[in-house]
This record gives structure tokens, sequence and C-alpha cells, in this order.
């Protein structure tokens, strides 16, 4: 994990291998680049000259260009790498944390190879330290387990280039209290959410439901949080009918993982539930060729709900926080579930199978139902669920419904303050119809259109009465297919983890809508 710190150092005796810099366009269309605060000492050695320079050089202070030129005579610092920030904010405002967080992602991703670098990025507050922070610390993310051997392993990353090493922030004040505390609170977070984004990566032959819960089990018992793992023979015992009924036709039996952590001084308890199908073919309903090449990044909202009960241990938030992981393969064999088939639900209810590509609204209800026995204030459930929200949202924005609006509005705030694109969704009673069996109590498929809204009804039904629930679907944004961009990598991107612990944040500043 990359180290980072902060400075007050003078810009020009720092030794790095690199300052980074953060450059603007002029607002509402004034001509020119703006070089923004943080980066004066770099002026003033290029003369004040250094927007000139860096207009000739194609900078337009676009969010995400960077712009690469050797350092000023008498610098000790070699690189001076200007990172764009977008529009320059209006008079007597500062630059947006997101814009600071991406930018400082940009910058990371830009100095693969590199051992040191100092970012002289705007800082005007222990808030836009920590977005800096967090944003170089996930922008340095790289996922190299399975890349070279023995010598060579450290050397790969980035095209064979290890990650930056080391991060400087400059312009924060290191013996101040909030500073310091924006600081180690991104560093928390970013190191979870990396730990995240590595177990969405990690292949299926490595990562299964036992390998997730022993993984759980080691971290709970680093960070003084409870756990406990209820293995196929509890689970069947329990009559957790949906994730045995799920994991039943894999090698790989399912487990059910549950992670407590407490606070003395806690007014609040919050229930966290993370779909973890560690690969996914679709069972005997299976995935055609295409689109079941990238599904060890089922169990997304697993690792994310587990990455965010950690940082609140961590951070030591006065909320009780649970966390619910429900992990399961799901495979077509012999002994898997059929299409016709009917479970009974842990909650007692009956559900007709009819498509066993829609698994992991099984395994979410039944660990639902546990989170609702034990009275939380609210359950927040997060899922890759649903391509139908992929096609409403595309691929950077989930889709948070809930049981209640205001709730709703609160997770949707929660997720708008730390940067994750996220979209309020309905629940339209009319669909619930479409769900009706003739056999069973309901059925796990209804009607297709609006597919993603039919998902969520169905969790509905084992929200226990009287608690506030919402579920967020990540299909889109849990799995980045694409290129890199901002202090998103390629691969697994840990959605949802971030807002899950703002959640508990507010939560335990009395703060829960």
């Amino acid at each position: 994990m990359t180290a980072l710190t902060l400075s007050t150092a003078a810009v020009p005796g720092l030794r790095a291998d690199a300052i980074v810099i953060g450059v603007a366009k002029s607002p509402k269309g004034g001509a020119g680049l703006v070089v923004a605060p943080g980066a004066e000492a770099v002026d003033k050695a290029y003369d004040g000259r250094l927007a000139g320079v860096l207009e000739t050089l194609g900078a337009s202070g676009a969010e995400g260009e960077v712009t690469k030129l050797p350092a000023p005579s008498g610098f000790k610092t070699p690189l001076v790498v200007a990172v764009g920030l977008g529009a320059e904010p209006e008079k007597d405002e500062s630059y947006d944390a997101e814009a600071l967080r991406r930018a400082a992602g940009v910058a990371a991703r830009a100095l693969f190879g590199a051992k040191k670098a100092a970012f002289a990025l705007p800082l005007t507050d222990p808030a836009d330290a920590g977005a800096v922070a967090e944003g170089a610390l996930l922008g340095a993310y790289s996922f190299d387990t399975y890349k070279g051997a023995g010598a060579d392993k450290a050397a790969k990353g980035k095209n064979g280039k290890a990650p930056l090493a080391e991060v400087t922030l400059l312009g924060g004040k290191p013996r101040d209290k909030a500073f310091k505390a924006a600081v180690e609170r991104a560093t928390a977070v970013s190191q979870e959410l990396n730990r995240a984004r590595d177990l969405i990566n990690t292949p299926p032959n490595d990562l299964n439901p036992q390998s997730f819960a022993a993984l759980a089990q080691a971290a709970a018992k680093e960070h003084g949080i409870k756990v406990q793992v209820l293995d196929e023979k509890a689970l069947e015992k329990g009559g957790y009918g949906g994730i045995v009924g799920v994991g039943v036709g894999s090698a790989a039996a399912p487990r059910l993982v549950k992670l407590s952590y407490t606070h003395s001084k806690a007014a609040k308890h919050l229930a966290f539930v993370g779909k973890g199908i560690t690969y996914d073919s679709g069972g005997i309903s299976l995935k055609p060729a295409g689109h079941n090449e990238t599904m060890k990044c089922d169990m997304s909202g697993a690792a994310a709900v587990f990455a965010a009960v950690v940082s609140a241990a961590r951070l030591g938030l006065e909320v009780n926080v649970t966390g619910w992981l429900a992990l399961a393969e799901n495979m077509p064999s012999g002994s898997a579930t059929r299409p016709g088939d009917v479970l009974r639900m842990y909650s007692g209810k009956t559900v007709e199978v009819l498509n066993t590509d829609a698994e992991g609204r099984l395994v979410l209800a039944d660990a639902l139902w546990a989170a609702s026995q034990e009275a939380p204030d609210a359950i927040v459930d997060v899922a890759t669920l649903t391509g139908a929200m992929v096609l409403a949202l595309g691929s950077r924005t989930f889709g948070i419904m809930a049981n209640d609006d205001a709730f709703r509005s609160t997770v949707l705030e929660a997720a708008e303050e730390v940067g994750e694109p996220a979209w309020p969704m309905p629940l339209p009673e009319h669909l619930r119809k479409g769900m009706d069996s003739p056999t069973a109590d309901i059925a796990n498929m209804g009607e297709r259109m609006g597919g993603g809204l039919v998902a969520g009804l169905f969790l509905r039904e084992f929200v226990g009465e009287g608690i506030t629930w919402a579920h967020l679907d990540i299909a889109g944004p849990a799995y980045n297919e694409g290129g890199p961009f901002g202090y998103t990598p390629k691969g697994g991107t840990g959605s949802a983890v971030r807002t899950l612990v703002r959640l508990a944040e507010l939560t335990a500043a009395g703060d829960l809508g």
C-alpha cells in the first residue's frame, strides 16, 4: 500500500520523483489556463509563466488531463506533473472534493514506477486533504498477485511498473488534529476499499465461499470484530433454503458470515447485507458465452460490506454495525437447483425458482431475514443484482431503492458526499403481481421490463416489518471493463464501500434520516 504523509516543506528543496500541481479552465469561457492554488512556488520558478508553458504543451485544464514537464532550475525534484481539475471555481468558492479526488487519482496512475511524489494540489481545509489522500491511495492501486514470479513480482503493475510508493501532501498541517484525522480516515477507508478490490479481482478458483469466510475471520480477529460463520450443515439445519439452494450445485459449499462491530457508546445499529456469489455461471439457467467471463465479480456486494465493517472498526465509529456476507457459488450439476424447484426460505416463505440465474436475490433474502431478527435501526443490502439496472443507469451509477423515501434520500446524499454516482429508483407496486406463483408464495422472477425494480420488490418481501431498508444495485459500477479513469482502475472498483462508511458515520453522528 502506498505510504502517505503530510508536509509543510518548501517545494524547491523537496526531494521526490515528481511534484503534482493542479491546473484548471478559466471560468465562464475566460481565456487561458489557470494554475491552481498550491503551485505558487512552481509558478514563481517559471517567472509566473507556468500557465503559458503548459498551454504551449497542449494543456487545457480538462478533468483527467495530465501534462508532464521538467522541473525548473534549482528544484531537487526533476519532474512537474500538471493534472486537470476542470473548471476553476467561482470567486470565494473552493475546488470540489471529487474533482480533487479524481485529479489525485489520475496523477497517481500517471506516476506508476515512481518511488515518491509530492502533491501540491489546493488544500483549503482538512476535507480537501482527505479527498486528495483518498484519490492518491485509490489511484495507486494495482492487482499484481498473479503477475510475475520471484524477484520479478515486485516490478509488476501498470505496464510492468510498480505503483507509486510514497505520497507527500503539501499544504496540509501535520500537527493539526483535523488534518491528521482526515488523512488517517482516508488511509483506513482506502486500504479496506483496495482490499475489496483485491477480493473482486481474485479468480474464483482461489476465492470461493470457504476461502472468503476464512479471510473475513482473519480480518475480524485483527480488528476486534466478532465473527460467526455458518457452514453448509448449519445453513441446512437452520433452514436457510435460499443460500443452500443456490450453493447446492457447487463442490464449494456455501457460507453465511456475520461480522459484528460494536461500540460501547453506540446508540444506533446498522446492518449491511452483501451478495457474495463468488462465481455465477447462471446455474442450470446457464449464462451464454460472453456473459460469464467476469462473473468472479458477483461477490462485489459482500466485498463492499466486509470492507465497510472493517473500516467502521478501524475508525472507531460510535455505531454498531453488523455485516452479513451471503456466500455461495452458482454452478450447474446433477445436484443443482432446477427451474421449477421450490425453496423454503429462512423466513418460512416459499419461492418458486423460475430462473436459477436470478440467484442473488435468493441468498440475499435469507441474509435480510437473518439481519431483521436483530431489529437494527436500518438495513442496507448491496448487490450486483440485475443487468436491467445497468441498462437503466449505465456502468458508473448504482441504483438505490428503499421502503422509506427519507432514508433513500439519506443514502443518496451519503453517496454524493463521497463521490459515488447513484440514482434513486422506485418500487412500483403494480410490478409485484408479476411474481405471483401458482405453486409457492412468490416466484424469483417477474415482469421483464423493469427487472431491477422487480428484484427490489422481491427483496422487500424478506425485510422484517417496521425496519427501514435500502437496496443498492451496483451491477454497473462494481466492475470496470473499460479503461481506468480518475481513481478507478480497470477491474474491481470497490463500489459502495465509501457510501456505506459515510452512512455509518452519519448514523454515529445522529444524522440517520
